[in-house]
């Protein structure tokens, strides 16, 4: 079986695609949009909100051009342009994944001294067919940074892997939840 064989068969598995909410979706109150409206495969919009990102005291990051993923489920990640990130607190963390939608990951520590945050941010710097805008472009877990879209306070994803950004606007539940493993 090929590589492209592979990549069709992991695409194919997942039954919610954004044309049609599940009857467990939340409804969305008057301002939010619902993430099961998003579609599978996700889509990329170009974001002009301002996003920030801290560590402690510390500007990590901080944008009005990131680009969002936007998947059935999931809460949207945002992906900065490296030229917005200050460069100087990341390394690379020596491991990686494959997304069936953007490809290859590589992962990114921040490191401040004696502080570290282990595999904290995410890049693809050789991504598949339709999520070139990524190349040049970086995100970071919610989970121990202090995370802001439009002065918002995001609240991380649930679960390990995921990346999302949940912000006041979305209604869910959100993938990475207890009980979502077959979303």
């Amino acid at each position: 079986m090929n590589d492209a064989d592979l990549l069709q068969i992991a695409r194919a598995q997942w039954r919610w695609r954004g044309k049609e909410r599940p009857p467990f979706a939340d409804t969305p109150r008057e301002g939010q949009i619902s993430v099961w409206d998003f579609p599978r495969p996700p889509e990329l919009v170009l974001d002009k909100r301002e996003i920030e990102i801290c560590w402690g005291k510390t500007l990590i990051a901080r944008t009005r051009s990131s680009w969002t993923v936007r998947e059935t489920s999931h809460p949207p990640t945002f992906y900065l342009p490296m030229s917005d990130v200050n460069r100087t607190f990341l390394r690379a963390a020596g491991r990686g994944s494959f997304c069936e939608w953007k490809g290859p990951a590589l992962y990114w520590n921040l490191l401040d001294g004696e502080r570290c945050l282990h595999s904290v941010a995410w890049s693809y710097p050789q991504p598949l067919a339709g999520a070139e805008p990524l190349a040049d472009c970086i995100a970071f877990y919610a989970h121990h940074l202090d995370c802001k879209v439009d002065g918002a306070q995001v609240v991380p994803q649930s679960g390990g892997f995921y990346g999302g950004w949940i912000t006041p606007d979305l209604s869910g539940p959100f993938k990475g939840e207890p009980n979502s493993n077959d979303w």
